[in-house]
């Protein structure tokens, strides 16, 4: 198992107007790509994700991903 000594958490979530619009609109997966390319071209490696459903509003739902970072 892998000690790491720093931890960064990237939090990405769908879009409110398309989910307002649409009812559901995804998550931006080239944004969390891009993002994570970023990331592990500065060293960071993926320890942990998860994904969150929660209310939107009143009647909505939106997906998040939490993803944990660590080196």
């Amino acid at each position: 198992m892998a000690q790491f000594k720093e931890y960064k958490v990237i939090y990405v979530v769908e879009g409110g107007c398309g989910t307002i619009l649409l009812g559901s609109s995804g998550l931006p997966l080239q944004k969390l790509e891009a993002t994570l390319n970023e990331e592990a071209a500065k060293g960071w490696q993926v320890v942990f994700q998860v994904l969150e459903n929660k209310r939107f509003w009143l009647f909505w739902s939106r997906e998040a991903v939490i993803v944990t970072l660590g080196r």
